[in-house]
């Protein structure tokens, strides 16, 4: 068996068992603890954090277990994770300890000359953007954290209205349009209420759970309506594009043959604020039907936005 492979399967075994003696590599791979000791050597000089401990109980120990295992990739594998990475780019925070390039280049780095120079051309010619954002999300990592947990929070949040206190419930954490979002039940409201991570001011506060919540992978499987209202508008051709590229209207949008289309569903009444400003957006392309509450916010935010503009002239 070669060096490289021994060293391989070495380095399998010992991040599994974590805590070892050089008797246990010995036995396990029939080789000399004389010849193990070269190899810890050889693994200590390639960055594996091994800490040696002396006296009858010594041995030992690897100082992170965070460190994976080798794991072999095809061509493609590879190629399809470098470039999973690129989306992650995009975003100014990301809720992990370690820097996305960092990865990037340890993967690139483990590569074939030729698989090199295949990545190297496919980047000329695709990218997964997004909008580069400059806001600073310091808070991503220990939302993400206390979600996982089950913990409610006491949050210092900067909405429109202000700075507020809020008694959340985290469902989890979501990014969207190089944003971070934080779908979590208001305690005070009665209803799960969507944030920006990025307005969340401080954590004040933390509470722990003994019953389990929905985790953000049920929410996005679960519409809860309690206050029912029928949303009615025709779209054009371009209102029908436009509405696809936006996730809240997934599945809503009806397209007929010739390429205009309608919206006829079931919404929250609490949702509208939040598509006012959308079909403000489409203009022309989108005629609302019902309800009159949503033509009446989009009419005052037309006319509050030529009012501003007549006042200049």
């Amino acid at each position: 068996m070669s060096k490289a492979k021994r060293l391989l399967d070495i380095l399998i075994f010992v991040t599994t068992k974590k805590k070892f003696t050089a008797q246990d590599i010995a036995d396990e791979f029939h080789i000399s603890v004389r010849t193990v000791h070269r190899y810890i050597l050889d693994l200590s000089d390639m960055g594996l954090p091994i800490y040696s401990e002396q006296g009858r109980n010594g041995g030992y120990t690897i100082l992170t277990s965070k460190l994976l295992p080798p794991i072999l990739f095809t061509e493609e594998e590879a190629i399809s994770i470098f470039f999973a990475f690129q989306s992650l780019n995009y975003y100014r925070s990301l809720p992990f300890d370690t820097e996305i390039s960092s990865v990037e280049n340890k993967l690139y780095s483990s590569l074939q000359s030729d698989t090199k120079i295949k990545i190297d051309k496919i980047r000329s010619y695709i990218a997964f953007w997004n909008p580069k954002r400059t806001i600073d999300t310091p808070l991503l990592n220990d939302v993400l954290k206390y979600s996982i947990m089950n913990k409610n929070l006491h949050i210092q949040y900067n909405s429109k209205s202000g700075i507020r206190k809020k008694h959340i419930r985290p469902i989890g954490v979501y990014a969207h349009d190089g944003l971070w979002y934080l779908p979590a039940y208001d305690f005070h409201k009665k209803k799960i209420l969507l944030y920006r991570i990025d307005r969340i001011l401080s954590i004040l506060s933390t509470e722990e759970n003994e019953d389990e919540f929905m985790n953000l992978k049920e929410w996005f499987n679960f519409v809860e309506v309690k206050n029912p209202i029928r949303l009615h508008v025709h779209l054009t051709a371009e209102g029908v594009r436009q509405c696809k590229s936006v996730p809240y209207f997934d599945g809503f949008v009806v397209m007929q043959e010739e390429g205009t289309g309608y919206i006829d569903s079931i919404i929250d009444r609490g949702d509208l604020n939040f598509i006012t400003s959308l079909f403000l957006r489409l203009g022309k392309h989108a005629r609302i039907l019902e309800p009159e509450e949503l033509i009446i916010g989009v009419c005052k935010q037309a006319k509050e936005i030529l009012t501003m503009y007549q006042d200049e002239n």
